[in-house]
């Protein structure tokens, strides 16, 4: 029953990643927005799926909008540091990540957010979407986003979408199949994972005899078979280390013979309690890793405490959904837009498509681009090795992704008005999905759509007919979280001139670098920029011989301080200019750098350096 209906400008149903960013974007730029989230977390992926180190978007080029500030919060809040892993530059408590979300949504009088309720019902006039039933009230508003895990809005409102494999004729993808088979229909779309957080409670076992950590118990259907060999290529330390968190903690989100899960995969869109019956499976899945993780390892590990808030504190609070529902839009991103040009580091452009202009003129070349992301292509299918094309890059001593960028186009409905999608189900295929489903992808992506939906707002029409060039401005020139649209290797935001080469390229997408590099860069502004000293003082010096192995790949041995003396590591940056010094550095000479040193990955993360 319907006890009370609330209106506003813009409702964000769905509190992930994308759902949140878009909530937070749309109430900053002035539109009285409601938030109704699934779980008592904000953040999805990046906090209540428990998945704190995130891939992607790890460049300082590309550390713009929400996810940088989010990065800069977490500096400012993780004790000791983010440097814990050796799966991500950034890993943290997810307990840190739920509150930065929680203060940001906190400090906006304009954004309501309500907690613990799922959408019921979708209300439609016509070819337009106009609110939201839950199951004790409901939401009108002037446009409606779909933020959800799963791209349920999409199912209720009965818009078009696709679940599963495309194949090669359809948009001549190279990693498309060329008929479908007993693979694609056993996994039609990526496998979960349900994060377990285990802890290490210290060797008590050799002074007492006893187990520090308590007893984890098996769930149903536990069979060690499946889990055996997990760490054999590895070593049961850079396991552990794989998803380490600060305080001795460890995030298990292990592919190879782990807790990845793929039974079943159609239930989690066929009803309620079918997708029930997944979670439920997913999660004795995980608890049974851990618990064949104690077994072998030692009752040195276990189920770590007081971490997700409810009973379980050891496991996240929903899956880490790597697909959903997918819509059907008027841009779809497809491989080719995500791997490198031809002799190339780069993506092209959204600069071919037609994009619907005010009322309705469609203009060609238009630049659809409103978001970034560099992740390499990754699918996730247990037991199976699926080939892909390529699109990986060594940059800054180590392997990335070839950049690429997300067309507004792709959150539209084809059909439908009132609406935006603004998580992992914009409209792309399942190869490429590998790649857009990223953490700090999707960030950008529900940035954008928050963005879009309070400008539609403004200025009273719908999302197909907001001239994207006043979007993509209105992203740039953000007084809180400005956004890089135009992936430059060169181009860090602290730069006088990022503005100017973003809207060049804008405004010129055929002179688009195959290089992804600015033809002229301003290297003189590095010495004095605030952002380039912070990073320094936060480093500290080392002396040692600098040796290059390969191209893009360096190491070093340390002489001083003398408690790290005599160790090699690898050279690593996330930083172009640095790029650009190591990759012309004489070998086997002396520097002094200053960075970070990660234990747990064995490389410096350099951010400053001078000659010996």
């Amino acid at each position: 029953m319907v006890n009370q209906t609330y209106t506003a400008d813009v409702l964000v149903v769905g509190g992930g990643t994308g759902g949140t960013a878009a909530a937070i974007q749309a109430a900053r730029r002035g539109a009285k927005t409601i938030l109704v989230s699934e779980f008592s977390w904000l953040g999805g992926m990046l906090t209540s799926a428990g998945v704190s180190a995130p891939d992607g978007n790890e460049l300082e080029a590309f550390q713009t909008g929400l996810w940088g500030a989010f990065l800069q919060e977490l500096r400012q809040r993780q004790p000791g540091g983010l440097d814990n892993s050796w799966v991500s530059f950034f890993s943290y408590d997810p307990r840190i990540g739920a509150e930065i979300f929680a203060n940001w949504v906190q400090e906006l009088p304009n954004l309501h957010w309500i907690s613990g309720k799922v959408p019921i019902e979708v209300y439609r006039q016509s070819d337009s979407i106009t609110g939201v039933r839950f199951a004790d009230f409901a939401v009108t508003a002037k446009i409606i986003l779909d933020g959800t895990e799963l791209g349920d809005l999409l199912a209720l409102a009965e818009i078009p979408y696709r679940w599963g494999w495309e194949l090669q004729s359809e948009w001549g993808e190279p990693s498309a199949p060329v008929n479908f088979n007993s693979f694609t229909k056993t996994y039609p779309v990526q496998a979960p994972t349900y994060v377990v957080i285990m802890q290490d409670f210290g060797d008590a076992m050799s002074t007492t005899g006893v187990g520090a950590a308590p007893e984890i118990p098996a769930a149903p259907n536990y069979n060690p078979s499946e889990f055996t060999g997990a760490w054999d290529s590895y070593g049961a330390e850079t396991f552990l280390n794989y998803g380490r968190l600060p305080g001795g903690r460890f995030m298990i989100n292990w592919p190879i013979c782990g807790n990845d899960y793929g039974q079943g995969l159609g239930r989690l869109i066929e009803s309620d309690v079918s997708r029930g019956e997944f979670i439920q499976e997913s999660r004795w899945h995980s608890q049974n890793f851990a618990h064949f993780i104690q077994n072998q390892l030692g009752r040195r590990y276990g189920l770590a405490e007081k971490v997700f808030p409810h009973t379980s504190t050891a496991f996240a609070l929903h899956p880490y959904y790597r697909e959903s529902r997918r819509l059907v839009g008027l841009t779809t991103v497809r491989e080719q837009d995500i791997l490198p040009i031809a002799e190339g580091r780069v993506a092209s452009l959204f600069n071919d498509a037609f994009a619907l202009q005010p009322f309705g003129h469609p203009t060609a070349g238009v630049c659809e681009a409103i978001a970034v992301g560099n992740y390499a292509n990754d699918h996730h299918y247990p037991g199976v090795q699926f080939s892909l094309q390529p699109k990986s890059i060594r940059w800054g001593g180590r392997w990335t992704g070839t950049p690429f960028t997300i067309p507004y186009n792709s959150l539209i409905p084809a059909t439908t008005d009132g609406f935006l999608v603004c998580e992992k189900n914009i409209s792309v295929s399942h190869i490429a999905n590998g790649a857009t489903r990223l953490q700090p992808v999707v960030m950008g992506i529900g940035q954008a759509a928050g963005m879009a939906a309070a400008m539609c707002v403004e200025l009273n029409c719908q999302p197909r007919h907001l001239p994207i060039r006043a979007l993509q401005t209105a992203l740039l020139a953000d007084n809180r979280s400005k956004t890089a649209i135009i992936p430059l290797f060169n181009l860090p935001p602290n730069r006088s001139d990022w503005l100017h080469w973003q809207l060049y390229y804008l405004n010129n997408p055929q002179a688009y670098p195959d290089s992804g590099y600015c033809p002229c860069p301003s290297e003189n502004e590095y010495p004095d920029s605030a952002f380039d000293k912070a990073l320094i003082r936060e480093s500290n010096c080392f002396k040692g011989i600098f040796s290059r192995l390969d191209r893009q790949e360096y190491r070093f041995a340390v002489t001083a301080p003398a408690a790290y003396q005599g160790q090699n590591w690898q050279l690593v940056t996330l930083r172009s200019h640095i790029d650009e010094q190591l990759s012309a550095y004489p070998h086997e000479q002396l520097v002094t750098l200053w960075g970070r040193y990660n234990h747990f990955g064995n490389w410096l993360l350099v951010e400053h350096l001078n000659g010996g």
